[in-house]
């Protein structure tokens, strides 16, 4: 099976590498000219709660050649049309797509390549990019090893194709198949409009937003508005690392004291990860927020469901976007006092 990694980003070349480890050739696919150079000429390097350096064969896309059996799609969802128009040429009758990007892109993507080519996937682990071919692991080595990846057919059968995917992402750690990968991908894109969201908006790591009063009141919300979206466009959410997501709906505002155990329990192994989005802010690159909390609000806006506290992320994401610098913790999280959040809904 010829396979290949369309972007080998942080969690790209750490999937790259890892594959290749195991006797499979990958190619890892990348648009930055100087990650791929040392990567071809130093390996991909490792870092964080892995030391390991792996030998892997990376590309530019105009020297792909030839067609792809597989190829796992990491590319940010910004970068989409252009990633897919370029790899459309190298993909025959029954290649397979598995979409493992943050957010929900696989109509988009189906809508490219064909829906029979796509299937969908999540990343049970978080990765940073630390330079040319460095990749650092800021996800303990045992929760990669039970949760590092859900993937399924679009229409929640169980196929041969998926079975054979499983048992080439199962070298990394364990990959579930779901009969509702778009259940696991609105409990993925929870998990990023809560804490990646948050720690884009505010300018800081994952541990910083759970040990603040504030920041998780607003979570909290943020949560329940996903939640409640999914289900008015008829997803249930599904568990991910062996938690229900659906728990983390609100009753009222008296309810969000009795969610804080299980955001601790789930999110502390991730409490070193800082946002890919808030490394984009960092570099001056446009975030994934249109595809992650921004999804949610044009998912709620089709239902008529109001998701202020998304927008407030959003909004905040994008003023940093738009001034080219980075959110401030001390400034932005008196956005979220819920004072102001209730004039927000007030005046929508």
């Amino acid at each position: 099976m010829r396979i290949a990694i369309m972007g080998a980003g942080s969690l790209g070349t750490i999937i790259g590498a890892l594959i290749t480890a195991r006797g499979q050739e990958v190619d890892l696919i990348d648009i930055n000219k100087e990650h791929v150079e040392a990567l071809n000429h130093s390996g991909a390097k490792i870092t964080g709660f892995m030391d390991l350096t792996v030998p892997v064969k990376a590309l530019l896309p105009n020297d792909m050649n030839g067609k792809y059996d597989l190829v796992f799609l990491l590319t940010k969802q910004v970068y989409n049309q252009t990633s897919l128009e370029q790899l459309l040429p190298h993909l025959h009758s029954s290649s397979i797509v598995c979409t493992l990007q943050n957010g929900i892109p696989e109509d988009f993507v189906s809508s490219i390549i064909g829906h029979e080519r796509t299937i969908g996937g999540v990343v049970g682990f978080g990765a940073t990019w630390l330079g040319p071919g460095v990749s650092e692991l800021v996800t303990e080595v045992h929760t990669v090893k039970n949760y590092a990846f859900d993937i399924g057919e679009l229409d929640g059968s169980i196929t041969p194709r998926i079975e054979e995917v499983k048992r080439i992402l199962n070298v990394i750690g364990h990959c579930h198949v779901s009969d509702n990968i778009m259940g696991i991908k609105w409990s993925k894109l929870l998990m990023n409009a809560t804490f990646s969201g948050m720690s884009a908006a505010l300018g800081c790591r994952f541990g910083d937003v759970l040990s603040n009063e504030t920041a998780m009141f607003s979570l909290a919300h943020i949560a329940d508005e996903t939640i409640k979206v999914a289900r008015a466009h008829g997803i249930k959410l599904e568990e991910m690392q062996g938690k229900d997501m659906e728990f983390l709906e609100l009753q009222d505002e008296n309810d969000v004291p009795n969610k804080m155990d299980f955001y601790h329990e789930v999110w502390e192994p991730h409490s070193n990860t800082k946002a890919s989005m808030l490394q984009d802010l960092e570099k001056n690159r446009k975030s994934e927020i249109d595809y992650i909390n921004g999804f949610v609000c044009k998912k709620g806006s089709e239902a008529g469901i109001k998701t202020p506290y998304n927008d407030l992320v959003v909004k905040l994401v994008k003023e940093s976007e738009n001034l080219g610098c980075l959110p401030e913790f001390s400034v932005n999280i008196k956005h979220f006092e819920p004072s102001f959040v209730t004039t927000v809904i007030d005046h929508d």
